[in-house]
């Protein structure tokens, strides 16, 4: 039967697929739109599976807030040319927007939320991996609820580094300035006690290891990784860390003489902990055209 560009104009705002594909699952349907959004959904999963294993370390860090809490959220794909498509960027406002209405705490819950249409997150994410032709994850959410009186949200390097600080006290001024800091210093936790313990215990073995290849006494042993351990909680914890933007005040002394006291924080960086592939870009790049070139076949 003959296809509309009037059809294909609609399954596209329905599906997000590109115009050949839409024009091919008309045809393919009859010019049953129903049933050619069926097909592309099912073609859409398809690709989905196919590329869940490709590795996805590039992406956005994205943050929505309100007045009583702040969700942040990580997005990735493959490449650094998709993280700036507007696709791509608007699916991530997307899942932020949807994690502080529905106050996820993790990339499970997010993916399962519903936007507006009723479609959920999970399914607009694969959706969008038929349309781009990459694999991208929602990798990780957090939602922050305020229990101080401010919430402090910073964004870094075009969105691969978000904070979201809980503040009682201080000024908004001061809980940005916070949120920078553990941007750019990578604090593991507040404070002692909310440190991992299995990565204080494996610090601490290290650091056993390397004074007792000093050959000196048990005893000044003891005291060397005594103050090499108060060292590395002085460095790896927010409060005990100089303050980036005057490393003569600790973060605590800053918080101190300002009335305020931090209640928590969450920090993402794009790609952290996730192992890439090194390789030849250009090569890399045509794989994925010459794959693409397949899948349209």
């Amino acid at each position: 039967m003959q296809v509309s560009a009037s059809m294909v104009k609609e399954l596209r705002e329905r599906t997000g697929a590109g115009m050949m594909e839409c024009k091919s699952a008309l045809v393919d349907a009859a010019g049953d739109i129903d049933k050619a959004v069926e097909n592309l959904r099912k073609a859409g999963q398809a690709k989905a599976d196919k590329k869940a294993g490709r590795i996805a370390a590039e992406g956005i860090i994205a943050v929505e807030r309100c007045e009583s809490g702040a969700a942040i959220v990580e997005v990735n794909c493959e490449t650094d040319f998709v993280s700036k498509e507007a696709d791509f960027q608007a699916f991530a406002a997307l899942a932020a927007r949807q994690a502080l209405a529905g106050q996820a705490g993790d990339a499970a819950a997010l993916g399962a939320l519903a936007a507006a249409d009723g479609e959920t997150l999970e399914h607009k994410r694969r959706g969008l991996i038929a349309t781009i032709g990459e694999n991208i994850t929602l990798r990780r959410a957090a939602y922050v609820a305020r229990r101080g009186e401010r919430l402090g949200v910073y964004l870094h390097q075009g969105s691969r580094i978000g904070v979201v600080v809980d503040m009682a006290g201080g000024n908004d001024e001061l809980a940005r300035d916070v949120a920078m800091h553990v941007a750019a210093v990578r604090p593991l936790a507040l404070d002692e006690s909310g440190l991992d313990p299995e990565v204080l215990a494996r610090e601490r073995e290290i650091l056993r290891a390397q004074v007792a290849s000093s050959g000196k006494p048990a005893e000044i042993q003891d005291k060397m990784l005594s103050g090499r351990v108060a060292k590395f909680l002085k460095e790896n914890t927010l409060l005990g860390q100089p303050f980036v933007k005057d490393a003569d005040v600790s973060v605590a002394r800053l918080l101190a003489g300002n009335g305020a006291k931090v209640l928590g924080f969450v920090r993402f960086e794009v790609g952290e902990g996730i192992e890439k592939k090194s390789g030849n870009f250009a090569e890399e790049v045509m794989a994925q055209v010459r794959e693409s070139e397949k899948e349209s076949h």
